[in-house]
């Protein structure tokens, strides 16, 4: 299939109700190629009238999805699974051609995204409760778990298949309807991967798509409109407190994966063959546009400068190009906004002492590049470690002992995801309470699996997404004490 036909087949309009309709605003999203800077498709631009159409919608479906049996939910998701391999190499194209990333690193995102379907179709008959005698004997104590209602979910640009389907997936299966609305950047993956939901069976209005320029006006009346009862984020902090205010004059259950600054800990007695390999995947997956990509590379003195020289030699053998191309490993930054800010940061790195080893450059060539880099003595205050990068960077700062790899890993204010290099069982131990981050990789670059519970703590977020936690985010606990029977 040809560019062209694929993207003819991607939905153009909103889908409200189980229905393709045109945008009340009349006003357009031209989705652009970042590789190019072309306009690739046009699709409607929804208003504030058609959010709370959206919303009507799924508050409409709610009672009826709520008492769909669990088996039928399941087996949704599950025939959506099974299409979604068959249609594996369109939708791995469509993020390719939207968001850039590689075509091999594409196919992986439909493998993972697609693992969020298949194992919260076989959640959905497992919601369990329980029953029992309260300590006293005096009566027996039911608890069960019920459908939080309609919920909203908002998904960012850099995974646009795996961010829809995590949260997506878990409000299909609790018995959750849903308004998603997907970044602007990227939202043609997710008005396919609905259209797919419609071929799976899903009934009409338990999700809804609204595709937007203006998020604020439009998400606004949804959050405050009182029939909402679930808020789902994926983005930045300063975006997540500020929803997080809004949703809390309706006491909104949400959950919040906010940013990150993950620490990459390389220790003294590391296997630096697997050190080297971890710190390529944990920095160079999604070309660094991950909220889970390392972000400070804290190595200890004595290997530091063998660690640099290994990584270095990797990186300058990168492929840089549209990620539709053959070999290539790095693909455009999202716009040229991102270029902009992973070249300061580097920039400001070098201005205070750092020493730029390949890299450090914007690319002169039509889209947004940015050199695949690494950066090597960099000193305590600047903002290449303070801020969260999203680019090709890597950045290298030394540690002398384990207390002082420790404290430099926890000196900020995010708490995502941590990797750590060493040998030592008992430091690998020490590191698991020790670093103050919701997820760890122990000698492993990558952390992300559909059965286990992602998240953060600090400023990276509240609530879990995947693992049996992630159901839970889209169910309320209730609990009925009724008579002792033998009384």
């Amino acid at each position: 299939m040809t560019e062209s036909e694929l993207l003819a087949k991607v939905p153009a309009g909103l889908y409200i109700g189980g229905e393709w309709v045109e945008s009340t605003s009349g006003r357009s999203i031209h989705v652009q190629d970042p590789a190019t800077g072309a306009v690739i498709k046009t699709i409607a631009d929804a208003s504030v009238e058609d959010g709370t159409r959206a919303l009507d919608a799924a508050v409409a479906a709610q009672d009826y999805w709520a008492a769909t049996p669990p088996r039928v939910r399941g087996e949704i998701l599950r025939r959506a699974f099974d299409l979604l391999q068959e249609r594996a190499d369109e939708f791995a194209l469509l993020m390719t051609l939207e968001m850039g990333k590689p075509l091999a690193e594409a196919r992986g995102e439909v493998a993972y995204g697609g693992e969020f379907l298949r194992w919260f179709g076989e959640e959905a008959v497992r919601i369990t409760g329980r029953y029992g005698s309260n300590p006293e004997g005096t009566g027996r104590m039911i608890v069960t778990h019920l459908p939080v209602g309609p919920s909203f979910l908002i998904t960012p640009w850099n995974f646009p298949l795996a961010m829809a389907t995590r949260k997506i997936a878990p409000a299909i299966a609790a018995g959750c309807t849903s308004v998603i609305k997907p970044a602007e950047l990227t939202p043609l993956t997710t008005l396919y991967f609905v259209k797919l939901l419609g071929d799976a069976g899903l009934p009409k209005g338990v999700v809804n798509v609204i595709t937007t320029s203006t998020s604020r006006d439009v998400s606004g009346p949804i959050i405050a409109d009182p029939r909402l009862r679930k808020l789902s984020f994926t983005g930045s902090t300063g975006v997540g407190q500020q929803l997080m205010k809004q949703a809390s004059e309706n006491v909104l259950r949400t959950s919040m994966e906010l940013g990150g600054n993950a620490p990459f800990l390389v220790f003294e007695d590391a296997d630096l063959d697997k050190a080297v390999e971890g710190a390529m995947l944990a920095k160079f997956r999604n070309i660094g546009q991950a909220c889970t990509a390392a972000n400070r590379f804290i190595v200890h003195e004595s290997v530091a400068e063998e660690f640099a020289r290994r990584v270095t030699e990797r990186v300058k053998g990168m492929r840089v190009g549209r990620g539709t191309d053959d070999g290539v490993t790095i693909g455009p930054l999202i716009n040229d906004a991102a270029v902009s800010k992973a070249d300061e940061l580097v920039q400001d790195a070098v201005s205070r002492g750092a020493t730029v080893l390949t890299g450090g450059t914007v690319l002169d060539r039509d889209g947004s590049f940015y050199a695949p880099t690494v950066v090597s003595g960099v000193v305590a205050g600047s903002d290449i470690l303070r801020e969260e990068i999203f680019g090709p960077v890597l950045s290298i700062i030394t540690f002398t002992d384990e207390a002082d790899a420790v404290a430099k890993a926890n000196d900020t204010e995010y708490g995502l995801v941590s990797y750590a290099f060493t040998q030592d069982l008992a430091r690998g131990q020490r590191l698991i309470e020790s670093l103050q981050t919701g997820m760890m990789g122990l000698n492993v670059g990558v952390v992300s699996n559909a059965a286990a519970p992602f998240g953060g703590v600090k400023q990276s977020g509240v609530g879990r997404e995947g693992g049996f936690e992630g159901i839970h985010e889209y169910l309320e606990t209730k609990y009925v004490l009724t008579p002792n029977p033998f009384a």
